[in-house]
């Protein structure tokens, strides 16, 4: 593995790395995610005005911290509070570093972290879910700006105005980092911040190279990744009775030439595509021996993309430490077509090194990601095994891990709000196809799609958040069922809703229930492109109120020539008055697509951009729009004829 410069050491580094994240907030409890350079000994302070509402030392009581390397410390600090938060109004919160010399606070220690005028950061807690943001598909070298800056120019311009106007949250609907799609001098930033960090070495069973030294050393490690991904000779049947006899089967991303494939290297990601802190002094550059000369313009393409994006971290990180954020997987969060067919399983989990990619990512996650969006899910026994690992940590620990997390069926989780908020797992607990390891499995499996409907009754609202659309575009459905029936569903990701029929059924019988809400809100991403739907349920007079909204990617988007002809040839097909809906799956419920503003030849919106949905009290949406990256917007406009709420200001 890298080692350490000689004159690195953690006095040298600023103290905190990454974060504050603020994640998880109720009246009764805040979480925060940060990462350290060394051990902190912080102070939280939580004020209204000039009045303080708690001042308190953070302790092991409230305070996880684990070691990820020589210098690099992931802590995730969960407050509990006897006196509940008041609602809608803006409260100043500081954590508090103490030294031998005296006592910083965020805003000395960082303060492009405080908006103009602001003592320090601030935060608003609201369980009525008036305003909320959302977004997936965050790709740092793709070529457009980062969608996660505009929302923090909305915020800033919030600034001042009532707490009520304020987004209540932060939806991440998936694929916050793209570990299967990775520029080269991104790839060469989290070399240089493993050796930094002292991030952890690892060794790699069934792999050309067996350790991760070995792999920082290849001529492969840039550009060439896809020719040390396993392809599993010893099941070769399988790989081309499913994959149609391709390379590499079973990471089928066309942009895995820089895969992620370390724990060290996952972690060194997330730090680089949240905060500022560690890009100071990296270099984005590569020797000549480790770009292809096929590969030089694509490289420097990628250099200018991710400096953009390197400048606008800054406003990133002061959104993420404003606003509660919550977080789901896609499968670019772990690799592309993650557990897309039972074929695909069967060889990735069957292989020790696919394994442990996989799992590394699934480490990363927990770490990340999921640990924050609810603390309480991951007892004492999967904290003791996460913990153990990190303190001893070695091949075996990290099998055992990596086992545990591949079992773990409590990634979803929902919040407590109004309209009440469930957040799927359509990655883990999958409907596995019977008849075919090659078609596509089912979004969620039975038990997890009755555990579902056990959330939804007697709600009268509910915000679902599906990473995947469950009301997609007709057609690119239509074109991945083709592409699946010739065998081919991995070459088209035909991971939607409809593609199972038994997920499908049951999906849409959960909104034709009799006791689930009257309102439902689906919340999307996944696509690389942005739509809404108002659906009913044909023939019912009482039929509940359905909104499909999606709005995809956040740094990304669909090939826009491709788009525009998906979309043209869908509206003409599948019209809301089109006789062929009626050969479809969804035949019992009317779908009403929304037109984007400015447009009536057109219902999907491409281009990069954070989406913005307004609820009246009954959860019921008076605004859904994207407000795109470059600072323009777009609205979707309903045409159904019915009375609704004016929109809230």
């Amino acid at each position: 593995m890298l080692q350490p410069s000689a004159n690195t050491s953690s006095d040298s580094l600023p103290a905190i790395l990454a974060g504050p994240i603020l994640r998880k907030l109720t009246p009764q409890q805040a979480v925060f995610w940060l990462v350290s350079s060394r051990p902190l000994t912080l102070r939280f302070t939580l004020r209204e005005g000039h009045h303080i509402l708690l001042d308190q030392p953070l302790g092991d009581d409230c305070c996880t911290t684990v070691k990820v390397g020589e210098r690099a410390f992931v802590s995730l600090i969960d407050l509990s509070f006897s006196t509940p938060l008041p609602q809608a109004k803006t409260l100043h919160y500081d954590l508090r570093l103490q030294t031998d010399s005296g006592e910083q606070g965020l805003a000395e220690l960082m303060p492009w972290l405080v908006y103009d005028d602001e003592p320090s950061p601030s935060l608003v807690c609201k369980m009525q879910l008036n305003s909320v943001l959302h977004g997936s598909c965050r790709k740092p070298h793709y070529p457009s700006d980062d969608a996660l800056v505009r929302a923090d120019t909305v915020l800033t311009e919030a600034q001042g105005r009532s707490a009520e106007q304020r987004p209540a949250l932060l939806m991440m609907s998936g694929d916050q980092i793209y570990a299967d799609d990775v520029a080269g001098p991104m790839l060469g930033a989290i070399h240089q911040v493993i050796e930094r960090l002292g991030l952890l070495p690892e060794q790699l069973e069934g792999a050309e190279v067996s350790n991760s030294a070995g792999l920082f050393a290849s001529t492969k490690c840039y550009y060439h990744r896809d020719e040390l991904l396993p392809a599993d000779s010893a099941s070769a049947a399988m790989v081309d009775r499913v994959f149609g006899g391709a390379r590499k089967p079973i990471f089928t991303s066309d942009s895995a030439d820089n895969h992620l494939i370390t724990l060290a290297e996952v972690l060194a990601m997330y730090l680089l595509v949240w905060s500022p802190q560690l890009w100071d002094g990296l270099s984005l550059e590569l020797s000549k021996e480790q770009v292809p000369d096929s590969q030089l313009d694509t490289y420097i393409e990628e250099q200018n993309s991710i400096r953009h994006f390197v400048g606008g971290l800054p406003q990133v990180q002061r959104l993420l430490a404003h606003l509660p954020t919550y977080m789901i997987f896609d499968d670019h969060d772990v690799t592309d077509d993650w557990n897309l067919t039972r074929g695909w399983e069967e060889t990735a989990y069957g292989h020790p090194f696919s394994k442990r990619i996989i799992g590394n990512t699934l480490i990363g996650y927990w770490l990340c990601q999921g640990w924050g969006n609810a603390p309480e899910r991951f007892d004492d026994d999967f904290m003791a095994q996460m913990l153990g690992f990190f303190q001893q940590p070695d091949d075996a620990r990290q099998a055992a891990v990596i086992d545990h997390l591949l079992g773990f069926e409590q990634w979803h989780y929902s919040l407590e709000t109004q309209p009440k908020m469930v957040v799927l797992d359509t990655r883990t607990r999958r409907w596995r196809s019977e008849s075919s390891a090659g078609r596509p499995s089912g979004l969620m499996d039975w038990e997890a799609l009755s555990e579902l409907q056990q959330e939804l009754l007697n709600q009268p609202a509910v915000i679902i958040v599906s990473p995947a659309p469950i009301y997609g575009v007709k057609l690119i459905e239509i074109v991945q069922r083709i592409f699946t029936w010739f065998g081919q569903a991995l070459m088209v990701d035909a991971e939607n809703w409809m593609a199972h029929p038994g997920s499908a059924n049951v999906i849409l019988n959960i909104f034709q229930h009799a006791r689930t809400p009257q309102n439902f809100v689906v919340l999307s991403g996944d696509v690389h492109y942005s739509f809404a739907y108002d659906i009913r349920i044909r023939s019912r007079k009482s039929s509940p109120s359905i909104w499909q909204i999606t709005c995809s990617g956040l740094k990304n988007e669909f090939p826009h020539t491709l788009l525009n002809l998906f979309d043209r040839v869908n509206l003409a097909l599948f019209g809301s008055k089109s006789p062929l809906n009626l050969f479809t799956r969804r035949r019992r419920m009317k779908l009403n697509a929304r037109k984007p503003q400015g447009s009536d030849d057109k219902r999907l919106h491409n281009g990069s951009g954070i989406g913005l949905l307004e609820l009246d009290r009954d959860g019921r949406p008076t605004l859904v729009r994207v407000l795109g990256a470059d600072g323009s917007d777009v609205d979707f406009i309903s045409q159904v004829s019915e009375k609704t709420p004016h929109r809230l200001h």
